[in-house]
C-alpha cells in the first residue's frame, strides 16, 4: 500500500465504521477494503483488528459461520466514541481538503484562482 502510514489511520476508521454497523469478520474486511482502494493482506491486518481490541475499540467473539469457526469483531462504547469524535474531525479535514477544489478544476494548468497570484 503506497504511503502506507498516512492511510493506516483511514483503514482503523473503516473498521471502525463497518464494526459500528454489526458483526464483521477478518477476510470481509480485507474484500471491503479492496472494494475502497485499499490493498491490505491478513498480515497486515489481523494484527490492526487484535490491536483494536486490545485498545478496547473492538471485542471479539468466535463462532460457526460457512462451517467454520470464525473471529467476528464488533465496535465497543469506546470504539463507537472514537468513531462519532472521528467524523466530526474528518468532515472538518475534508472541508478544508477540498475546499475550492471544484473551481480548480475548471482552471488551466497553472493558472490560480484570483486572490491566490
Amino acid at each position: 500500500m503506497e504511503h502506507r502510514s498516512i492511510l493506516f489511520g483511514l483503514v482503523r476508521l473503516h473498521v471502525l465504521y463497518h464494526a459500528s454497523k454489526g458483526d464483521v469478520f477478518g477476510l470481509e474486511m480485507i474484500r471491503e477494503l479492496g472494494r475502497q482502494g485499499y490493498s491490505l493482506s491478513p498480515g497486515t491486518l489481523y494484527p490492526l483488528l487484535h490491536g483494536m481490541e486490545r485498545e478496547g475499540y473492538l471485542k471479539s467473539a468466535e463462532r460457526q459461520s460457512g462451517g467454520r469457526t470464525r473471529k467476528f469483531y464488533r465496535a465497543t462504547r469506546k470504539g463507537n466514541a472514537a468513531l462519532s469524535k472521528a467524523r466530526d474531525q474528518v468532515q472538518e479535514l475534508f472541508g478544508e481538503l477540498f475546499e475550492g477544489e471544484s473551481s480548480l478544476k475548471m482552471m488551466p494548468r497553472g493558472k490560480k484562482p484570483r486572490g491566490e497570484r
